[in-house]
C-alpha cells in the first residue's frame, strides 16, 4: 500500500511579508506536518512584517526566520491550493488547482492590536482548510 502524498498549499499574498506568512506559519504549526505548506509574494518584501512576527509569537509561532519569496508559476503547479490573499490577476491560473480568496485585511503598517485580530482571522480560515483537506489540526 503506497502513502498517500501530503497536500500542497501555497499562501500568496502581494509582498509576503505578512498575511501569506502568518498563514504558512499556522498551517505548519496546526497539520503537524501532515501539509506541504509554502508561501510568495507577487512583489516581495525584503523583510517580513516584524508586527506580524510579534502577532504570531504571542501564539507560541516563530516565524521570524522566514524569508518574503518570489511567487514562480512552479510553486503554483506543485501546490494542490492556492490561497490568495489580495494578490489579483498577479497569481497564475493553472486548470486542475484549487484556488480560494481569503479577504483579510493588510497588516502592513499597523499595530499590533490590529495584528491580533487579522491573526486570529487566518488561524480559524486554516483551521476551515484542515477540516476540508481531511487533516486533523494538531493543537488546535
Amino acid at each position: 500500500m503506497t502513502a498517500t502524498p501530503a497536500p500542497a498549499v501555497l499562501f500568496v499574498c502581494v509582498h509576503n511579508a505578512g498575511r501569506s506568512q502568518m498563514a504558512a506559519g499556522w498551517l505548519r504549526h496546526l497539520s503537524g506536518g501532515a501539509v506541504e505548506v509554502r508561501s510568495a509574494g507577487s512583489m516581495p518584501a525584503e523583510h517580513i512584517n516584524p508586527v506580524a512576527v510579534d502577532a504570531m509569537l504571542e501564539v507560541g509561532i516563530d516565524i521570524r526566520d522566514e524569508q518574503p519569496q518570489v511567487l514562480t508559476s512552479e510553486a503554483v503547479q506543485a501546490s494542490d491550493v492556492v490561497v490568495t490573499m489580495g494578490c489579483g490577476d498577479a497569481c497564475p491560473f493553472y486548470p486542475g488547482t484549487r484556488y480560494e480568496d481569503w479577504v483579510l485585511e493588510d497588516p502592513a503598517g499597523q499595530g499590533i492590536d490590529a495584528v491580533r485580530p487579522i491573526r486570529d482571522e487566518i488561524r480559524e480560515r486554516v483551521v476551515a482548510l484542515l477540516a476540508e483537506l481531511g487533516v486533523e489540526p494538531a493543537g488546535a
